[in-house]
C-alpha cells in the first residue's frame, strides 16, 4: 500500500485516471479504445487528456500504481501531448471527424500577442487592420471570438469580406513576410507583445464567424465564396448548422423535420447526445413514437461514434434540403425577419 504523504495531491479518479491510462498507451492501442466508446465518452476523455497532460509522477503513482513503472519511463505524459491525442483521435475516427472533435476540445494556446486583441472593441480592431492585406485580416479574425470577428468583418471593406472568409476557411502556411507584417502591425497597436501567434482557422472558425453575421451579409459573402470554391462554401455551411443546433429550432419546425426522418437513423443519431436535446426532440413526437425510439436506443447498446456522426449528418442534410425548399426554418439568427 503506498505511503500517505501530507500535502500530496489526491489520486486522480474517473475520466482523469482513464485519460492518464490512454496517454500511456501507444496511439494504435488508444485508437482501438476510443473507437469503441460512446460519443460523449470520447469528448469527456478528450478534455481529460488535455487536463492531465502535465500530471505529476506522484499523481500517476496514486491513480494507477500498477502502471508506475511504465509511467516513470516517460519524462512527462505531457511530452508530445497534442501529437499523441491528435494521432489517436485520427486513427480512431478518421481525419475529418477527428478534426471536428479536436476543434471543440483543444484548449486555446496561451500567451499569444493576438489574444491581447480581446481587450479592444470591434471598431478599434477594424481600424487597425483595414489597410492590411486580406491574409493579415484573416489571421486576426481567426483569433477573435466569433461574435467580435463577425462585427469586425462587417466593418471591413465589402470587397475584402469574401476573401477574408475564404482565407479563414482554408488556412495554409503563412509566409514569413506576412508574419513580419503582422508583428509590425501589433507593435504599432496598443497591444503589448507577449509571445508568438499560434495557427488558427479552418471551416469551423469561418462557420462560427458567419453564424454571427447579419443574414443579408451572410448570403452575399457565402455566394461569393461558393463562386470561388464550391466545396469550401459547402464545408462552411455544413459547420454553420450542426446536430446540436436542432435544440434551437421551434417545436413546429423540429416536428416537421422529425416526421421525415427514418426511425432507424434517428435511433443511431440520438445515441450519446445530451438529455436536453433528446428531450427536445422527443417532445416534438407523439408519446408512443418517442417511447419506441427511447426503448430501441436502450436495446441497441454501444454504437460506433462514426455511425452516430454519419446518421446525424443525414438528418442535418435533410434539414438543409427542407430549409432550402422553404418547408422548415432552421432558426439560429433570431434577429432576422422577413
Amino acid at each position: 500500500m503506498p505511503e500517505i504523504v501530507p500535502g500530496r495531491p489526491e489520486a486522480l479518479k474517473g475520466s482523469a485516471a482513464a485519460a492518464v491510462l490512454l496517454m500511456l498507451f501507444h496511439e494504435d492501442e488508444a485508437a482501438q479504445i476510443l473507437s469503441r466508446l460512446e460519443p460523449e465518452e470520447v469528448r469527456q476523455l478528450g478534455y481529460a487528456m488535455y487536463d492531465v497532460a502535465d500530471v505529476d509522477p506522484e499523481e500517476v503513482n496514486e491513480a494507477l500504481d500498477h502502471f508506475v513503472t511504465k509511467a516513470k519511463k516517460r519524462t512527462t505524459i505531457g511530452y508530445g501531448a497534442t501529437r499523441h491525442i491528435r494521432g489517436a483521435m485520427t486513427k480512431a475516427l478518421g481525419e475529418e471527424r477527428a478534426e471536428t472533435i479536436l476543434a471543440r476540445i483543444t484548449p486555446p494556446t496561451r500567451s499569444t500577442q493576438l489574444e491581447m486583441l480581446k481587450w479592444m472593441d470591434a471598431k478599434e480592431i477594424a481600424a487597425l487592420i483595414e489597410m492590411e492585406h486580406p491574409q493579415i485580416m484573416a489571421i486576426v479574425l481567426a483569433h477573435l471570438e466569433a461574435p467580435v470577428a463577425a462585427d469586425v468583418l462587417q466593418l471591413l471593406p465589402a470587397e475584402y469580406q469574401e476573401e477574408i472568409v475564404y482565407r479563414i476557411a482554408t488556412p495554409g502556411p503563412v509566409s514569413n513576410e506576412a508574419l513580419d507584417d503582422l508583428e509590425q502591425l501589433l507593435l504599432r497597436s496598443p497591444v503589448k507583445k507577449t509571445g508568438a501567434a499560434s495557427p488558427r482557422g479552418g471551416p469551423l472558425e469561418a462557420a462560427a464567424i458567419m453564424n454571427n453575421v447579419r443574414k443579408d451579409n451572410e448570403q452575399r459573402i457565402m455566394k461569393a465564396v461558393a463562386k470561388r470554391d464550391k466545396m469550401i462554401a459547402q464545408t462552411i455551411e455544413e459547420e454553420m448548422f450542426v446536430f446540436d443546433n436542432l435544440i434551437d429550432m421551434d417545436d413546429k419546425n423540429l416536428g416537421t423535420l422529425m416526421r421525415t426522418v427514418d426511425s432507424a437513423v434517428l435511433v443511431v443519431a440520438l445515441k450519446g447526445v445530451n438529455d436536453m436535446l433528446k428531450a427536445k426532440i422527443f417532445s416534438c413526437m407523439s408519446a408512443r413514437a418517442a417511447q419506441a425510439i427511447a426503448d430501441e436506443i436502450e436495446e441497441r447498446g454501444p454504437i460506433r461514434l462514426a455511425e452516430v456522426m454519419d446518421s446525424q449528418k443525414l438528418i442535418i442534410a435533410t434539414a438543409r434540403r427542407m430549409a432550402d425548399a422553404g418547408t422548415i426554418m432552421l432558426g439560429g439568427k433570431g434577429n432576422d425577419f422577413v
